[in-house]
């Protein structure tokens, strides 16, 4: 399920940070077939959970144009998903496979691919609008899940909330005073998942306390 985008939560034609937008140019010429544009959120317009990453992969976003779609970090993302209800599928292979999400979206808090997967302070900060009128446009009942420190850091910067009233960790919970929910986890990134700091016993609980706490 999917509808137009409204163009203050997600522009693809930005090139606002300088570093990333040169890079992009790089990509489209050293793999002219990617995506290799800002990638634009996915799924329910009016979602219960909003999934909210670090930035689009060098071989997975920035190549298929869907967030978490071709690298190794969607493969638990959406195995999860579809565990949960949450997808149409247990797989996304391409922007066009007919993949739906069911009351879920995805996002990141940098819409461009960083060099070496690492975005600047300035990089985050200058994405952060975008993020915030997501934010400002989630129903109040949603849930928003961080995947990672930087994504859960960008949400509270978009809601305009103090870092060190609402640490990181993960399956951390937290209600915010706009009554909706922020939920973290460790980021389901090849590292992470490959060295078993994040298993997916512990991913799968992370969307359970969702569902099962009010």
């Amino acid at each position: 399920m999917s509808a137009p985008i409204d163009p203050s939560c997600f522009d693809p034609d930005c090139r606002a940070c300088p570093r990333l937008a040169g890079f992009l140019d790089e990509v489209r010429v050293q793999h002219p077939d990617y995506h290799a544009r800002p990638v634009a959120p996915f799924g329910d317009p009016a979602p219960s959970l909003l999934i909210v990453g670090l930035a689009p992969g060098m071989h997975g976003a920035n190549r298929s144009g869907r967030p978490f779609t071709g690298d190794h970090a969607g493969i638990l993302l959406y195995q999860t998903l579809h565990q949960f209800g949450y997808a149409s599928a247990p797989q996304s292979l391409s922007a066009d496979d007919g993949l739906q999400l069911i009351a879920c979206r995805i996002t990141n808090a940098v819409k461009c691919l960083p060099p070496a997967n690492k975005p600047e302070p300035a990089e985050i900060r200058a994405c952060n609008r975008f993020l915030a009128a997501e934010l400002a446009n989630l129903p109040r009942h949603a849930s928003i899940l961080a995947l990672g420190l930087i994504a859960h850091q960008a949400v509270l910067r978009a809601l305009g909330l103090k870092l060190k009233d609402y640490p990181f960790g993960h399956a951390s919970d937290y209600r915010l005073p706009d009554g909706r929910r922020l939920v973290s986890s460790y980021h389901c990134s090849r590292y992470n998942t490959q060295t078993r700091r994040l298993t997916p016993e512990m991913f799968a609980a992370v969307f359970a306390q969702i569902q099962s706490t009010p």
